[in-house]
């Protein structure tokens, strides 16, 4: 299929019509919309009233809710056929309640026909630079990786007790030249340090665009209760992803240091990016939700917006 062409280009037109909820509508669901507005009726809940006329503009029907308030959820049971879970969890704690009330909630009617949940590579935690299909054991390292696996938990069981067909996409790291904060060349303004080659770690990258056709590819053609990783096919180490930007952007590239200095040197969010290394093999996207993906790579996606 061209990539230019809707994924839903060869469905039946009653299939095209069904309410599509969207929940947790930033810039990913943003594109969602916009890519996908002629199929289907969408609803997007927002938290913000301010943020309804652009929801608006979008051509979805907004819905004003609150994930951390359970009662403002109760019109969504039974509201829509397919629903994309594109809101994060709470940014404190080990679970994520969030996604726990909205199955209860979405328990009350009758249930959707699918559902994709966003969720994280992190889940894996530091593979060592091994590949990484979607059967690996999880380890997660961190707090916000342990919200995720429980939320993906919580999905899952709801999706095998109610015959709902959850898709599970694990993202890595979102870019896109218009995304806010999408690039590097802020960073690397900057002049913040990347590690030395040999303690280097491999990092994972995807397109928001194609993340966003993504979601809409396992709406309708993921396997029920299925994981996939969400990822371009490019194999970069961290280092080398941020010298690609450089050259691209005509900026100095950043300098090297090695673990211990960095340990003394940058913030401990950063920190944690560098303690985990990994290659996402995404066969499954490619296969079994058909995803030809835009940018392959990122130089293609950063070439975009140069």
């Amino acid at each position: 299929m061209p990539s230019n062409q809707s994924p839903l280009g060869a469905l039946p037109s009653r299939f095209r019509k069904e309410r599509v909820l969207v929940l947790g509508c930033g810039d990913v669901g943003v594109r969602l919309l916009k890519a996908q507005r002629p199929q289907g009726r969408w609803l997007a809940l927002t938290s913000t009233v301010e943020r309804i006329p652009a929801l608006r503009a979008l051509g979805a029907t907004p819905l004003v809710g609150n994930l951390d308030r359970a009662q403002t959820l109760r019109r969504l049971a039974g509201l829509a056929q397919r629903v994309v879970y594109l809101a994060p969890p709470p940014s404190e704690g080990w679970t994520d309640p969030r996604a726990l009330a909205l199955t209860r909630i979405l328990r009350r009617r009758s249930a959707p026909r699918s559902v994709v949940y966003a969720s994280t590579s992190g889940v894996y935690g530091d593979c060592q630079g091994a590949r990484v299909a979607e059967t690996r054991a999880l380890a997660p390292q961190t707090p916000r990786a342990q919200r995720r696996v429980q939320a993906e938990y919580a999905m899952r069981f709801w999706g095998r007790s109610s015959g709902v067909r959850v898709s599970v996409l694990r993202i890595p790291g979102i870019y896109a030249p218009d995304r806010e904060g999408g690039t590097p060349q802020s960073r690397l303004a900057k002049g913040t340090p990347v590690l030395l080659p040999a303690e280097d770690v491999y990092t994972n990258h995807i397109h928001a665009d194609d993340l966003a056709r993504a979601c809409w590819r396992a709406l309708w053609l993921g396997l029920p209760q299925r994981l996939y990783n969400v990822s371009d096919h490019s194999e970069l180490k961290m280092g080398d992803y941020f010298d690609l930007a450089a050259d691209l952007y005509g900026l100095p590239r950043p300098p090297r240091l090695s673990r211990s200095s960095a340990r003394d040197q940058l913030p401990v969010m950063l920190l944690s990016f560098m303690d985990e290394s990994r290659r996402l093999v995404n066969t499954r996207m490619v296969q079994e939700l058909r995803l030809q993906l835009r940018y392959p790579s990122v130089h293609s996606g950063l070439l975009s917006g140069a």
